[in-house]
């Protein structure tokens, strides 16, 4: 498989950067479809070229990122409640996705400063609007609003759900 994985490596790496602009994923994404081609071989017909077998797993692999990243940017839109833009988001084939989501949630939130995490949980989890979470900490309304920005930026950069992970 190792020259398997050389002969085909910069061609899948090239189609796929030609979809997603980031060295890094372009990189991951290319080593899980190296992965899940070998842990398909024995499904592989042989109606198609072997670079066009990869390229077809690339791009579900591809569709997948993109999920995920549509999900995160949804995450702190509309809907406040994790559990309801999950629901929505995702289909009911995808409940191990939902799940995964889930955990990485709360792994973001307990790698969090436990102030943001609070106004986090009060603001999207349990639906308080800002009004009250400035009463319950006798804080002025902008200072909410400030507090919510900064912990919404925390939580993206804490995002561990498209990091590599060991």
């Amino acid at each position: 498989m190792k020259n398997y994985y050389q002969q085909y490596e910069l061609g899948l790496k090239k189609y796929i950067s030609q979809k997603i602009d980031d060295d890094g994923v372009v990189e991951e994404i290319a080593n899980d479809v190296m992965l899940a081609a070998i842990n398909s071989e024995k499904k592989f017909e042989g109606r198609c070229s072997d670079f066009s077998w990869l390229c077809s797993i690339a791009n579900h692999k591809i569709v997948d990122f993109y999920r995920k990243k549509k999900i995160k940017t949804v995450l702190f839109s509309v809907s406040p409640m994790f559990e309801e833009i999950a629901d929505k988001a995702l289909t009911p084939e995808r409940d191990v996705l939902k799940n995964e989501l889930k955990e990485e949630i709360k792994q973001t939130f307990k790698d969090m400063k436990k102030g943001y995490q609070k106004i986090l949980r009060l603001k999207y989890i349990e639906g308080w609007k800002v009004k009250e979470i400035a009463g319950v900490m006798n804080v002025s309304i902008k200072a909410v609003e400030s507090k919510l920005i900064r912990a919404k930026k925390e939580f993206r950069e804490n995002w561990a759900y498209d990091k590599k992970k060991d």
